[in-house]
């Protein structure tokens, strides 16, 4: 007879109290991690077994991670129902998006966690930055994504999911460990770990890591390349029997190639324009360095009755550049447009400060709350978004709560929100209520509604760019800010973003069969989303001539709540360990975007330009509608061989999309296939692995029409990886 759901939930618990103490041995904490569906915390902030939390929700575990062969940390979660990404290329730091709607060069939509301290920068438009993580993937215990809004937990930033990335336990991480990856197109890799004991009542663990390789193959009129350069450190104390504290530091740096080759006329019988060997003037090659460094601290305090309090404090800086100069023929200096322009748009320093106290107890039998407050503080500095006020300062004081109710083995009921106080930005309430009906110990079904928020980043509400020259062509100086061009000008009145989510889920745990099935029915509705559009604004423009002042002043862009917009689709995750060596993976989802610009929009963007062409409004409502594919299927196998070798391969097919507004991919698939062979050479463990992506074809990801010779195109790479630790 199974156990009842009461039963199964104690021993969950009872598991999650044991791997937050790290009082199990790394084998043992496999075993039973991943021999039953997991215990996660992402989703409400308490630590629940699946069938009781919020949300769907998926676990990447370590051995997935290893099996994937992924080297970059944004590649994961190609593994996960609904989400997307790309290769890293020359137009763009990767991002990571879950039902599309990205139009930013950074993910602003989805809240990304390292060990509780969220990657969002105000650097970074209020998004994320993939290529400045400070975590190596060999550092990475388990993913936790939350598929589903999740600002009742975690605020603004959890718009549309959580992803919550959780690192080794340095009492876990002992000895000393080495691994190189070497393939084609420029890989070059080397990482170093070290960790050992703090005394009789802690531990440490450092981690360096580098990266390099050659980027797409170069074609037409761009190239590529990147680089990284990473060092990580954790430390755990125990200063008692009740209390630990948790020390994080680290530093991240990367470096890739923008810009583009100028183009001449046409090739005779094509409407290809001829490459040349010289730079384009306009957008010159130029380096782009970006980084990020962190401290966070964290004290904890085990209670009576599984009651927990935390007391945690994170202080991040993002730095940039990018600078360089172009020159350009888009204004006049009285008869002369060839002008010179000094430009980064990724440049300058952003901090953030961010104190948060949380505290889980048990009020009532069959009840647990955990509720807390917290405290954010921005500031950026950048001179191209915020001309004349380069620094801008924003406060947010934040308070949540979750509280979950379990009077029985038939339902469980969760009721959570989080308020928020934004300096700068209209306060907000987003509240969830979600009901799980436990038909049997093993099957359960979920009825959630939930309204978060997204806050416009800090050039939505401040920002203000100008475009001005320094010098003509020939030397002759231009007077600082005599002529220009207004780039942006905020609207300070935009709102934030809202979404509101109807979901119906299953969720299947057939443990005879070690088999699982987690499936999410969603509607969501954006009512005001913000898009950055042109509007006619001559309040900008004083003294508009051709030797001073400001021109072209109707193209300044704005940030507004612009577009109404309607998701709907069906996800599933399908797990099964039919044999001892085997784990089947399969991912589905069907997604179907609705859009239509509000009626209160204003903007000169128009639907078709003079010539009958696609324009601004009807290329952005394009991109809204296929910012996700329709479809998009991921099946894994991982196969244990004989003489103890490990196989896997991975199988993606992803429909077409757009991650832009003037470009779109293709329908694509892609193969990826690792080979490993784990090996002991006395008291040092060691494993020898193939590891090829995109195997037998080509495809495109970002930019890929497939009639455009500058389309982006991912080919096949390989690498060998060995690994030794002593």
């Amino acid at each position: 007879m199974p156990p009842s759901h009461a039963q199964r939930r104690s021993q969950h618990l009872l598991l999650a109290t044991l791997l937050a103490g790290q009082i199990l041995p790394a084998q043992a904490d496999e075993e039973l991690f991943f021999e039953e569906l997991p215990v996660v915390q992402s989703v409400s902030r308490l630590p629940q077994p699946l069938a009781d939390a919020p949300g769907s929700v998926t676990v990447i575990d370590r051995e997935m991670i290893r099996a994937s062969g992924m080297r970059n940390l944004n590649d994961i979660f190609r593994l996960v129902p609904g989400f997307q990404t790309y290769v890293f290329n020359t137009d763009a730091p990767p991002r990571v998006t879950y039902h599309g709607i990205s139009d930013e060069d950074f993910s602003p939509r989805v809240q990304v966690l390292v060990d509780g301290r969220s990657q969002y920068s105000p650097l970074f438009r209020g998004g994320v930055n993939w290529s400045v993580i400070p975590v190596a993937i060999d550092d990475i215990e388990r993913i936790e994504v939350v598929r589903g809004s999740n600002s009742a937990a975690y605020g603004s930033n959890a718009f549309l999911g959580v992803i919550n990335i959780v690192t080794v336990d340095p009492s876990l991480a002992q000895g000393f460990s080495v691994s190189v990856n070497h393939g084609n197109q420029g890989v070059r890799d080397y990482a170093l770990r070290s960790g050992g004991k703090l005394g009789e009542a802690g531990h440490f663990r450092f981690t360096y890591q580098q990266q390099d390789d050659d980027g797409l193959k170069d074609r037409y009129d761009w190239r590529d390349y990147f680089s990284s350069r990473m060092f990580d450190a954790r430390a755990n104390l125990r200063l008692g029997s009740n209390d630990e504290l948790e020390l994080f530091a680290g530093h991240v740096e990367g470096n890739y190639l923008a810009g583009r080759y100028r183009k001449g006329e046409l090739i005779p019988g094509t409407n290809q324009r001829k490459v040349l060997s010289q730079q384009e003037p306009c957008d010159p090659f130029f380096n782009v360095w970006q980084a990020s460094s962190y401290l966070q601290a964290l004290w904890r305090r085990y209670l009576e009755d599984d009651g927990e309090l935390q007391l945690r404090y994170a202080h991040t800086e993002d730095r940039g550049s990018g600078n360089h100069v172009e020159r350009c023929t888009n204004t006049r200096y009285y008869d002369n447009k060839d002008l010179l322009y000094q430009v980064d748009l990724v440049g300058d320093k952003s901090s953030q400060d961010e104190l948060e106290l949380q505290h889980t107890f048990s009020p009532l039998d069959g009840t647990r709350l955990v509720w807390g407050l917290g405290a954010l503080h921005q500031s950026v500095r950048s001179a191209t978004y915020f001309h004349g006020d380069p620094t801008v300062q924003r406060d947010i004081y934040r308070a949540f709560a979750n509280l979950e109710w379990s009077p029985s083995d038939l339902f469980t009921l969760n009721l959570g929100a989080t308020g928020e106080k934004d300096s700068l930005s209209k306060n907000t309430f987003a509240p969830r209520l979600n009901l799980n009906l436990h038909l049997d110990p093993e099957n359960t079904l979920r009825l959630g509604w939930s309204r978060a928020y997204r806050s416009p980043n800090l050039v939505d509400l401040r920002g203000d760019r100008w475009k001005s020259p320094f010098s003509t062509a020939d030397g002759t100086p231009i007077p600082e800010d005599l002529i220009y061009v207004r780039r942006f000008y905020a609207d300070r009145d935009v709102e934030p973003e809202q979404i509101t989510s109807v979901e119906l889920g299953y969720l299947g745990e057939w443990k005879d069969y070690r088999m699982s099935l987690d499936v999410r029915l969603y509607r969501e509705t954006i009512p005001n989303r913000i898009l950055i559009l042109p509007r006619d604004n001559p309040d900008l423009c004083q003294v508009p001539n051709t030797s001073s002042g400001c021109q072209q002043p109707s193209n300044a862009e704005y940030a507004t709540n612009a577009q109404h917009v309607d998701m709907e689709g069906l996800e599933y995750q399908w797990r099964w360990q039919p044999l001892e060596g085997t784990r089947l993976l399969l991912n589905q989802a069907f997604h179907k975007i609705h859009s239509r610009f509000r009626d209160d929009l204003e903007t000169t963007a128009v639907w078709y330009s003079s010539g009958g062409n696609p324009s601004t409004l009807y290329n952005t409502d394009m991109h809204t509608r296929m910012s996700a594919p329709t479809r998009s299927t991921t099946l894994m196998w991982m196969q244990k061989l004989p003489y103890g070798m490990e196989f896997s391969a991975t199988q993606y097919w992803v429909g077409a999309m757009k991650w832009s507004r003037n470009a779109e991919v293709q329908p694509y698939q892609r193969l990826d296939l690792r080979l490993a062979y784990p090996f002991r050479l006395g008291a040092t463990r060691g494993e020898l692995a193939y590891t090829v992506q995109n195997a037998f074809w080509n495809h495109g990801e970002f930019k890929s029409s497939g009639s455009d010779p500058a389309d982006r195109v991912v080919s096949e790479r390989h690498w060998l990886s060995l690994r030794f630790a002593y």
